[in-house]
């Protein structure tokens, strides 16, 4: 493991049942609880990077001590797009990465879809050794990172800070609604500083509905791909 990487605490008594994946021409996982991609067929890397990075803006946003929660780590691919951008731009000083995720992916399934992007291989490969050994914090290139593993109705509640920026990245809201609740998504709302954003993928109608009962400004912009629309937003009390 890269010298840079600071194993932490090990996963203790964690009851989660592992996606089941399945794999779409051989490539793109495919969750066989929820009936969806994992990421899209036009691209998982430029998808992250447009929808939670740029959608959060933050190649000007982040600094020192800038905090980003995730609903869904998934394969991981979101959190290796801002170590990537986080290595690229220089500043000293580390950031805060926090994921919740109920089902958690498997290594093998997980290796073999990040293998999907060879610009990433050896921040893949960090990434994997780590969450094989069971470790839920740790450090990647002064991205310090916390994985919490299960029902995130129930994780978040005892979730003791608040974010900059939200990767909302679960599964379509028609295919995995517990996601999307009204009540999650204003424990989410009470977990964003003010100022802070969020980003996600769909454009439901519901869901802009209840984040922008919840005080964000909220935004239907173009998507990424075949995607029509997406929706951004910003806490503005």
């Amino acid at each position: 493991i890269n010298n840079r990487i600071i194993l932490g605490i090990l996963m203790k008594n964690i009851q989660c049942k592992s996606a089941s994946v399945v794999w779409k021409e051989g490539v793109i996982p495919f969750s066989e609880e929820f009936q969806d991609s994992y990421f899209s067929t036009d691209g998982g890397l430029e998808e992250s990077n447009f929808v939670f990075i740029r959608g959060n803006e933050l190649n000007r946003r982040l600094v020192p001590g800038f905090k980003i929660a995730e609903l869904g780590f998934g394969t991981g691919l979101n959190l290796l797009a801002l170590i990537r951008l986080w290595s690229t731009l220089g500043h000293l000083g580390k950031i805060h990465f926090t994921s919740f995720e109920a089902f958690p992916i498997k290594i093998d399934d997980m290796k073999r879809a990040l293998s999907n992007f060879p610009e990433l291989i050896g921040l893949s490969e960090n990434l994997c050794s780590i969450v094989e050994g069971g470790v839920t914090n740790f450090e990647i290139e002064n991205v310090e990172v916390k994985l919490i593993y299960g029902d995130a109705r129930d994780k978040i509640k005892t979730w003791n800070d608040k974010a900059n920026a939200w990767f909302l990245d679960g599964f379509a809201p028609i295919k995995n609604p517990q996601m999307w609740e009204y009540d999650l998504l204003s424990i989410v709302a009470d977990k964003t500083v003010k100022g802070g954003t969020f980003a996600t993928y769909t454009a439901s109608g519901s869901v802009r509905r209840n984040l922008s009962q919840l005080g964000f400004n909220v935004a239907k912009v173009n998507g990424f791909g075949k995607k029509r629309h997406m929706l951004l937003g910003k806490k503005i009390d």
